[in-house]
């Protein structure tokens, strides 16, 4: 009697706890396996626009903040470890000498800032090793890459000093062309890819230990800097064009092709426009109809009123945004085309925030992205890749070139 009693006290025990704790289902466990794997690995994003952010609004990333698409709670939460720090020039500021280099030496300054003021949180970093070291103390490091090469103006002297300062790699214009090359958005070729001058900024770049990125640039710049380079080059916040056809800012087949052969990564880019086509044809009929509307008031594109106009238009007539799907469509396509060792992240957070995915609105919803390459079969060490040991593996073969020039 005593034994049978024992027995279905223990019978009703087991219900009891199935009851409470019910079996996780496979998605759960996925789910779970994805936010272990966002704080286990480094992840590093190629593309953060958070100092010209601040440049235009001092805020404390330190804390939580409404604004924006990164901040220190945010990033941690999402397994964030080393965004590089775009250090973001406009392409109106070239048009006076001196105007570029000394936005960039301000923002430079407010990263070092950041990292003063609060030591506990932030971190700069100038190589893989410094990253890592970070990391092991729970700290966000703070990489820097220069977005437009105009600040280094008709002065190879000013590559030097802006390595010395922390910048490892320059994205060599941006919406225009410039001194050193054309952009994929200037339809006036004005060099038929790199200028004369633009050669010898990508040997310079060599010499130092710089890691060109190839993002904004024409076809013919990205053709000429891969057989000119004597390193990798990257695309820090790029996508595949296979996905919208016809937009030069993203890469083509062929010209990912070229980057893996050239044993470099492209690390892709967050904004709806870039992943999807149907998002795209909007950004490009937007931008005729603020172009047409500024033209009919007498206004540049680019001035308060025709931003205004922009704005109410997206507000009356939003885009249809993507989802985080759209961004693993992309890595997926990397993949098939060139390997699982040439793809990174590029998020372009705080420069296309608008725009961002349904799923990856900010840098702490960065797990659901390793959730879906999880759930579509990807390893744990092909998302170790993706996360980060791809972009170290450039930086280093690009310090190693440095060294033997």
């Amino acid at each position: 009697m005593r034994k049978n009693f024992h027995k279905a006290f223990l019978l009703l025990s087991l219900a009891g706890f199935i009851s409470f704790n019910p079996p996780q289902n496979e998605d759960e466990l996925l789910k779970k396996k994805a936010e272990e794997l966002a704080h286990k690995f480094i992840i590093v994003d190629g593309h953060v626009d958070l100092p010209y952010r601040l440049h235009g609004k001092m805020e404390d990333v330190s804390v939580q903040t409404t604004a924006g698409d990164f901040d220190y709670v945010r990033a941690k939460k999402g397994g964030l470890s080393a965004p590089f720090m775009s250090i973001y020039v406009p392409s109106k500021l070239q048009q006076t000498p001196g105007d570029s280099k000394a936005l960039a030496d301000s923002l430079i300054d407010m990263v070092e800032n950041l990292t003063t003021q609060f030591p506990d949180k932030f971190a700069l970093a100038k190589s893989p090793a410094d990253i890592e070291k970070n990391f092991r103390k729970g700290l966000i490091s703070l990489p820097m890459g220069m977005e437009n090469g105009s600040p280094i103006e008709s002065n190879l002297a000013n590559l030097d000093h802006f390595y010395k300062r922390g910048i490892r790699y320059i994205t060599l214009c941006h919406g225009e062309n410039n001194l050193i090359c054309d952009s994929s958005y200037d339809t006036t070729s004005t060099w038929q890819g790199l200028s004369p001058y633009g050669r010898k900024v990508v040997l310079e770049m060599n010499k130092l230990g710089i890691m060109i990125d190839c993002s904004h640039i024409s076809d013919n710049t990205f053709e000429q800097v891969v057989k000119m380079s004597k390193a990798p080059v990257i695309a820090s916040h790029s996508s595949c064009r296979f996905f919208t056809p016809g937009f030069q800012r993203n890469m083509s087949d062929e010209m990912i092709t070229m980057l893996a052969q050239k044993n470099g990564v492209i690390m892709i880019n967050f904004a709806s426009s870039f992943l999807d086509e149907t998002a795209n044809n909007y950004s490009k009929n937007k931008a005729a109809e603020v172009a047409k509307w500024a033209k009919e008031h007498n206004v540049a594109v680019n001035s308060p009123e025709a931003r205004a106009f922009d704005e109410e238009y997206s507000k009356n007539q939003p885009m249809k945004l993507t989802n985080v799907e759209k961004v693993a469509d992309h890595i997926d396509h990397v993949v098939k085309l060139a390997g699982i060792t040439h793809v990174g992240l590029g998020s372009d957070f705080e420069g296309v925030g608008p725009t961002l995915p349904d799923g990856l609105k900010d840098c702490s919803q960065l797990p659901n992205l390793i959730y879906i390459l999880l759930k579509r079969g990807y390893s744990e060490n092909d998302i170790q890749k993706i996360c980060y040991q791809n972009i170290f593996r450039v930086w280093k073969d690009v310090e190693k070139v440095a060294r033997k020039m």
